[in-house]
This record gives C-alpha cells, sequence and structure tokens, in this order.
C-alpha cells in the first residue's frame, strides 16, 4: 500500500458529530413522535408518521417513524427483498432523476419504496412545504429511517447542482435502503452522498439485518447483488462509549458483519423484543472522554499510518475479535487491512474526482502552440489552409509542423476524456461541469477541428459534417448552445471581427460548397444531383453572409490563398456559366464590390 493517504479523519468527525447538537436535537424529535405512536402492536400494516419542529440555531425538523417496524422480527415480517424502481406504481416517476447512464436501473427495499409510495399525498405536501426550509433535518428510526432517506433523496432531486444548502439526513439503526447500483448512483454525486449520515450501534441488530440477509461473502469480497450502503455511517459502541465515522461502502458492510458475528445468539434474540436507546447511547458519548490506550498499534513497526488510524478506529466501536477462530482480544489482520486499502482507495479516488478545471492551466500550454502558429501561418495562406496544403521541407519547419500535430493529439485526448466524463455523469452535475469548462472547450474546439477538417478534406473525404465529426466537437457544441440564454438566438453585438471563426465547422461548410461547384462543372451529374448542389451553394451563401454580418469569421477567410477565396473565384465564374442562380445576393454584392477588404 502506498504512504500518500496519511489518516483517516473518522475519528475526529465522529467527535465533532457527537459533541454537536445535531444528534440529541433529532434523537429528541423521534422520541417525541415515537411515544404517541402505537409502538408495542406488531400486528399493525406499515404505516408513517410524522413530526415537524422548530429549533433556533437549526431550523427545522422533521422526523419520520414506522410504530410496527421497531425490531427484526417485525421487520423481516416485511420482507428484506430487493425491488428495480421501475416496478412499483409511481415511484420510479418520482425517483427517475437518480439514474445515470452509468447506472441506468437501480434496485431498493421493496417495502421501504412501496410505503414511501403509498404515503405519496402526505410526502408531497411536506416537500411542498419544506423543500425550500434551510437549514432541514430529516430523521428517523429503523424503518422511519428508511422512509427519511427516501424524502430527502427527493428533495435533492429538485435542489441546483450550485446550491450550497442542502437537507441533512440523519437516521438511528435504520437499515440499508439499496443495491450497488443505487449506492453508486449516489456516490456518484458527492454532494448528495454526503447528505446523510447513519447512526449505528453494534447492539442494534436491525440495520445489519439486510446484509447477513443477503449473505456477504468474505473480508475480501463483497457480493454484487445484495444491499450496499449510501453516505456516512457513525458506529457508536454502547459498551465501550466511543465512536468513529466511516463512509466507504464495503468497509461499512465489512464492519457491519464484524459487529453482528460478536453479538451472541441469545443477545441479538432479546434485542429483537426492544429498540436500542440510542438517546443512552449518544448521552453516554457525549460525557466520554476517550483515551483510546486500550489498544496501542505503535509498537508494530511493519503498518503505515493509515493502517494505525484503521486499528484505533475499530478498537473504538469494539471490533476486536477475529470473525471466525479465537485469537483472545486481537483484530483480525484481514479486517485490518481490507478497511485500510478501501478506505486509501476511497480518499485517492475523491481527491482525483473528475473536474474539467482541474488541468486547463496545463492545457492552456498547448493551446498557446496551437495560437503561435495560427499568427505564422497568415503567409501560408491562413490556419487552415496552411495546415491542410503542408510543402515545407525545412529541418525547422518538418520539427515545427511534428510540435503543432503533437499538441493537437495533447489537446484532443484530454477533451475527449473531458467530454465522456460528463457525458456519463448525472444529468445536473455533467451540467455543472460542463458549464465550469465550457469556455475552455469552445476555444478548443474553435481551434482544433478546422485542423481536424483540413485532415479529412486532405484524404480526399467528405460529407464531414455527417459522416467525419468526432461525438466531442458535437458535445462542446450541443452544450455551448443549451448554454446561451434562451431567447438570445445567435444575436450577435459584435462590431470587429473576432479572432476564431465561431463555426468551427465552418472549413467543412466551404470544402462541401467546393464540391458542389465541382459536381456543377463537371457535366457528369445527373439532374437530380446538380439541382441538389445548386440548392446547398445558394443555402451556403445564406449561411456565409449571416456569419460575415456578425462578425463570426475571422478575416484569414478573405486571404487570397485561403480556400474560401477559391470557392468564391470558381462559384463566381460558374455563376455566369451556366446560369439558374438568382441574379443577386447579399455575398455576391459583398465580394464583386470587395467590401470584405474593409472587414476587420
Amino acid at each position: 500500500m502506498s504512504q500518500s493517504c496519511k489518516f483517516s479523519s473518522g475519528l475526529e468527525l465522529a467527535n465533532l458529530v457527537v459533541n454537536s447538537e445535531l444528534l440529541h436535537r433529532s434523537w429528541d424529535a423521534i422520541s417525541d413522535l415515537e411515544k404517541r405512536s402505537c409502538t408495542h402492536v406488531p400486528d399493525l400494516p406499515l404505516s408513517v408518521e410524522y413530526k415537524e419542529c422548530e429549533h433556533p440555531g437549526m431550523g427545522t425538523i422533521v422526523a419520520f417513524a414506522c410504530p410496527s417496524s421497531v425490531n427484526v422480527q417485525q421487520l423481516e415480517r416485511v420482507g428484506t427483498d430487493l425491488v428495480s424502481a421501475d416496478e412499483i406504481a409511481g415511484f420510479f416517476s418520482m425517483f427517475d432523476f437518480v439514474r445515470t447512464k452509468v447506472n441506468p436501473s437501480f434496485s431498493v427495499h421493496k417495502a421501504a419504496a412501496s410505503l414511501f409510495s403509498s404515503h405519496i399525498h402526505l410526502l408531497s405536501l411536506l416537500k411542498e412545504k419544506h423543500g425550500n426550509s434551510s437549514p432541514l433535518i430529516i430523521t428517523g428510526q429503523s424503518m422511519g429511517g428508511s422512509i427519511a432517506s427516501l424524502f430527502t433523496l427527493w428533495l435533492l432531486g429538485d435542489i441546483p447542482t450550485k446550491a450550497t444548502k442542502r437537507p441533512l439526513c440523519v437516521t438511528f439503526g435504520s437499515p440499508l435502503l439499496g443495491d450497488r447500483n443505487f449506492q453508486n448512483a449516489i456516490s456518484e454525486r458527492p454532494t448528495w452522498n454526503s447528505c446523510f449520515l447513519h447512526v449505528v450501534s453494534p447492539q442494534d441488530p436491525i440495520p445489519n439485518t439486510f446484509v447477513s440477509s443477503y449473505g456477504y461473502l468474505s473480508n475480501s469480497s463483497i457480493s454484487q447483488t445484495g444491499y450496499m450502503p449510501v453516505g456516512t455511517f457513525l458506529f457508536c459502541s454502547e459498551r465501550d462509549g466511543d465512536s468513529a465515522c466511516f463512509e466507504e461502502p464495503r468497509s461499512v458492510v465489512q464492519l457491519m458483519l464484524a459487529m453482528s458475528s460478536e453479538l451472541e445468539e441469545e443477545q441479538r434474540q432479546k434485542r429483537n423484543l426492544q429498540n436500542v436507546d440510542y438517546g443512552l447511547i449518544l448521552e453516554r458519548l457525549k460525557h466520554y472522554n476517550p483515551v483510546r490506550k486500550e489498544y496501542s498499534p505503535l509498537h508494530q513497526s511493519n503498518i503505515n499510518p493509515l493502517e494505525a488510524e484503521t486499528m484505533i478506529q475499530l478498537a473504538a466501536i469494539g471490533v476486536k475479535r477475529l470473525q471466525q477462530g479465537n485469537q483472545g482480544n486481537h483484530m483480525t489482520t484481514s479486517l485490518i487491512a481490507n478497511v485500510a486499502s478501501w478506505t486509501e482507495d476511497y480518499l485517492t479516488q475523491r481527491r482525483n474526482i473528475f473536474d474539467p478545471t482541474k488541468k486547463l492551466n496545463d492545457i492552456k500550454i498547448d493551446m498557446t502552440y496551437l495560437e503561435w502558429y495560427k499568427k505564422v501561418s497568415i503567409e501560408q495562406g491562413g490556419y487552415y489552409d496552411s495546415y491542410k496544403l503542408w510543402r515545407w521541407k525545412s529541418r525547422d519547419e518538418i520539427k515545427s509542423r511534428h510540435e503543432i500535430m503533437k499538441r493537437k493529439r495533447i489537446l484532443t485526448r484530454y477533451w475527449r476524456g473531458i467530454v465522456d466524463e460528463a457525458e456519463q455523469m448525472p444529468q445536473k452535475e455533467g451540467w455543472a461541469f460542463r458549464t465550469r469548462g465550457l469556455y475552455a472547450g469552445t476555444n478548443y474546439r474553435r481551434m482544433v477541428e478546422p485542423l481536424d477538417i483540413a485532415e479529412y478534406y486532405g484524404e480526399g473525404k467528405k460529407d464531414y459534417l455527417t459522416q467525419g465529426r468526432p461525438k466531442h466537437y458535437r458535445l462542446l457544441e450541443q452544450w455551448l448552445n443549451e448554454d446561451k440564454q434562451p431567447g438570445t438566438g445567435n444575436r450577435n453585438s459584435r462590431s470587429k471581427a473576432c479572432s476564431l471563426t465561431e463555426d468551427s465547422c465552418f472549413w467543412a461548410h466551404v470544402e462541401e460548397a467546393t464540391l458542389c461547384c465541382n459536381a456543377l462543372k463537371d457535366g457528369q451529374s445527373s439532374l437530380k444531383d446538380r439541382e441538389t448542389s445548386r440548392k446547398r451553394l445558394v443555402e451556403f451563401e445564406q449561411y456565409a453572409m449571416d456569419l460575415i454580418n456578425n462578425y463570426s469569421v475571422s478575416v484569414e477567410v478573405f486571404l487570397e490563398q485561403s480556400s474560401f477565396m477559391q470557392w468564391w473565384n470558381g462559384y463566381s465564374e460558374l455563376i455566369d456559366l451556366i446560369g439558374g442562380f438568382l441574379c443577386q445576393s447579399p455575398l455576391r454584392d459583398f465580394m464583386k464590390n470587395k467590401r470584405y477588404r474593409n472587414y476587420a
């Protein structure tokens, strides 16, 4: 294991949370709600009750309870089955936003999803009332925690990505909610994942119920089909009076299994009859000053800092024995290694989270090379044509050409990766990333795509727009158009020519117009093809004139050696030769009167 990840913040985060009023206020709301509920009638069907309360400085707390699901036996009565979100009436339409291209489907606890859907009228009223409340804490115990989690997720679907305030869900002894695809879809939105805090006691069998029911495998592997956790888990030991936080999903599952195996069968059966009193646990944690000397890894020289931190965290929550065999009070080596390794992977992934702005400063250097090439290419007919008709032969010119091609490849590889990542991300998060790097992506597209077009037509190909245009260019252009303010259209207030032609496919249109001219001149085209070519040339005239009127083409378009000017010379001759065109058009007037000489 590498030494890059020095430590986990699980102990510090737990200490911060435990000593805040967040958990105590949340639990008080749940306790008050359950006192008025029929919590001791085991055969009642599942129902949802709620309570709203205001706390100065903390905002609004909404607590949920399901009175008839208070222990393992009753929870198993309603079932532990996972079901696809598509199969529950009304549920899919509410949570369709959770899907991503990477995770197009997901499954959730059938009983929780059905219960949520059956109380949609009540929950819709709460959403309408508190959807814009801030701060907002949503809490619940056992199945009430499942409803709280789903309600929080429902709210998050309507919150703009750039918003800085989001609801916080706090659950106590809540069972896991969804499968691996559900967990992955939430984890793809880091801001969502951080909105869920689950308090779990090793003496509470309810959170472990769905883990054990799907038969998770050994320490080194996790089932691909069972439940997976979402959010941060605060494990708090009633017996040891200490706590620690874990976020990495596989670690959470393994810890649940480890704690479940340490509960003796008679203790577990006893817990089936009553809830764990999280209020007493919170009070003990708040007044407990951990020294953590019971197990110290400092004397072991063969472990790294993250493994040492993991040992202390596991000892804090009472995981002290091997899951198999009997080796006294020594913690299982494989559990330590797995949790530390998974935590390191998780921390590394978080550091490397996709952000299109992350490498933009490095990419700007590559763009500088192309900007230099654009300036020096004026004498060779302009940026596009000098690249397409390259005839340099000196060693320095060859070296310069190779350098430009190398920079072009680097830029294309980078932006292809950026576009692929952004496209796979959830819609709202992907949109935020797209707009953040959109300016740089647009400059790249306008600078580099003309060179790709030059290579394409230089190889004798045609129909670039429909047959040859790479996907990442199309998406960058699409996102730019989507980012424009409604109603602005293509209006442009520019009063001088742009340095880069705004339509990065301009030269492809020029090449196709040239091919149309050739088709009309050769005399071998069918009548239908000739008519099509004539129509496309008229359309190109209008297209080109619109860009010129908006100063949306660069001045190099009008260099005498440019492909555009070569097209115009051939086109003007063609008009006089074969006829069939309108006598006048704005572009012909502009070109014949050489008004382009004043275009700047």
